[in-house]
């Protein structure tokens, strides 16, 4: 039984979630905080599997104290506030330090939000499968059978990135420290619900000197730009070079899932590039960034001390899957080598090698 734990400073919002968590099967409440500090308190006295975070607190808020309880005792966090799309910066920047997701606060009773409570709990019920999947054996992705090389244009170089649970942060610092025409494509995979992929691509582009916008299906990627997955489905490139969405494999506990895409570029791109795995819990990635390191990719892991979660890097280490594990500054300067000049990055690799 997973023990949860609710931050929240609201006396009617407390009453609403414990409600909710007291008639779910499966769950039991450890104790309520009414602030960041007394949430660190109690975490000393029983570490919680889940933290339901109020985002807007007095004191210490729900980004600072999400800052502190992910490394300090390895929960998952879940925000659970009044409104998140009026707080979406506030958000992508509790999900860079270290929370999994984030939804409104259910409101019960006359008036209240009827499925706000069926949303909390899936949610709550998501995050438990990726905690009991991030200890279990890495599978690899199914994966398309390997193409023969593209004809006609070839595929722009390209850098691509997965990310999940203190990612935005990571991806914003990547991003910030490349060049405003970089001339290679670059694509990101980053663990985040549906609902948010477009202000999380909307965020991203604020932090990035290269345009960011959400992936269509059917188009290749371009030099000078960024792309996001935009959808719950897996982001793969196909046979024919261009970018697609896919349902299938609906088993992955993520979605959309970074092995799937890393599988597909393995497979499919003919201009190899590089491959990032950043923090994240679980071992999604790892599988995939070893089928691109065995097709020629330079690949990247970020180390666990800058990581906020050693979870994806720590997998691709443990499979050999990663050239280079390195701090994310070092992964940044690895990354504006190969925008400016991904040629001559690449040759002065081959040389080193």
């Amino acid at each position: 039984m997973l023990k949860l734990a609710i931050v929240n400073d609201s006396p009617m919002a407390v009453e609403s979630l414990r409600r909710i968590v007291g008639d779910a099967p499966g769950y039991r409440l450890a104790w309520v905080a009414f602030d960041g500090a007394e949430a660190i308190e109690k975490c000393h006295q029983e570490r919680p599997d889940i933290v339901l975070m109020d985002l807007i607190m007095p004191g210490m808020d729900g980004v600072a104290t999400t800052r502190r309880i992910v490394p300090e005792f390895g929960c998952a966090v879940l925000i659970v506030t009044a409104s998140v799309d009026r707080h979406t910066g506030k958000v992508f920047e509790a999900m860079g330090a270290g929370a999994l997701d984030a939804v409104n606060t259910p409101v019960l009773g006359a008036g209240g939000d009827a499925g706000g409570d069926v949303l909390l709990l899936h949610k709550i019920d998501t995050i438990a499968t990726l905690l009991q999947d991030r200890n279990a054996a890495t599978v690899d992705a199914p994966r398309q059978p390997a193409s023969p090389p593209l004809r006609g244009d070839r595929t722009a170089p390209l850098i691509a990135i997965g990310a999940s649970t203190g990612g935005p942060a990571a991806l914003a610092r990547l991003l910030g420290g490349l060049p405003a025409h970089p001339a290679v494509a670059i694509a990101i995979v980053q663990h985040v619900d549906e609902q948010f992929c477009a202000s999380f691509t909307h965020w991203l582009d604020q932090q990035s000197p290269v345009p960011v916008r959400m992936a269509r299906a059917g188009e290749r990627p371009q030099a000078g730009e960024v792309v996001v997955c935009g959808r719950e489905h897996h982001l793969v490139l196909t046979p024919a070079g261009c970018f697609d969405y896919v349902r299938e494999p609906t088993t992955t506990a993520y979605r959309p899932s970074v092995d799937v895409f890393f599988h597909s570029l393995a497979n499919n791109h003919d201009n190899h590039g590089v491959g990032v795995l950043l923090t994240g819990m679980g071992r999604d990635g790892a599988a995939g960034l070893k089928a691109m390191r065995a097709r020629g990719w330079l690949t990247l892991a970020q180390d666990r001390h800058s990581c906020a979660v050693y979870g994806m890097p720590k997998a691709a280490r443990e499979l050999d899957a990663a050239d280079k594990i390195l701090p994310l500054e070092e992964i940044g300067t690895t990354l504006l080598q190969w925008a400016e000049d991904p040629l001559g990055a690449a040759r002065t690799r081959r040389k080193s090698g």
